[in-house]
């Protein structure tokens, strides 16, 4: 059964780190007259370290529950939510995000992202010692494809290109 978009409905955006999901999402919640919230943002406000510090202090799975803490924590209408790229780890994390809205994955093949994320090191990306953006992709695009009501490539378009190609998204969801 298709899912309609009602009035009110957040928009969630997911995808691999460096897809563009928060820069997007602030060009979307503008044309759309929503807020615009990042969990990457609320997580490091609320622990008072940078994402990557998180996982250093925490490790991968206290980072997982943190991020999940976080989005369980959410009860908004009418905006747009950039997600970090693990959210998708946790099913309870979908579940309420899309309880609330509809979930955009921003899709980019992996090596536009290899070519894109010069910080791999210093950013915050869960991903196991050793993994590669190759392998971090594949294990994350079931999870994606899994929980997206839509999926838009973003990998060689302009943030206004794939804020057109979302909001044609949202247009036939809508009908």
């Amino acid at each position: 059964m298709k899912k309609t978009v009602r009035a009110g409905d957040n928009v969630v955006l997911v995808g691999m780190p460096g897809v563009g999901k928060s820069t997007v999402g602030v060009l979307l919640a503008e044309r759309l007259g929503y807020g615009f919230l990042d969990t990457d943002i609320l997580m490091q406000t609320h622990e008072g370290r940078k994402l990557q510090q998180i996982i250093t202090v925490r490790g991968l799975d206290g980072f997982r529950r943190i991020e999940e803490k976080t989005i369980l924590s959410l009860s908004v209408a009418s905006h747009v939510i950039s997600t970090g790229g693990s959210v998708v780890y946790s099913t309870r994390a979908m579940e309420h995000l899309k309880k609330r809205g509809w979930v955009c994955h921003m899709d980019i093949e992996p090596q536009i992202l290899t070519e894109r994320l010069d910080n791999i090191d210093t950013r915050g990306i869960v991903m196991e010692t050793g993994q590669t953006i190759d392998s971090l992709y594949r294990q994350r695009y079931p999870l994606y494809m899994r929980h997206a009501d839509v999926t838009v490539e973003s990998g060689h378009l302009t943030p206004n290109q794939v804020l057109q190609k979302i909001l044609s998204s949202l247009a036939a969801l809508t009908g």
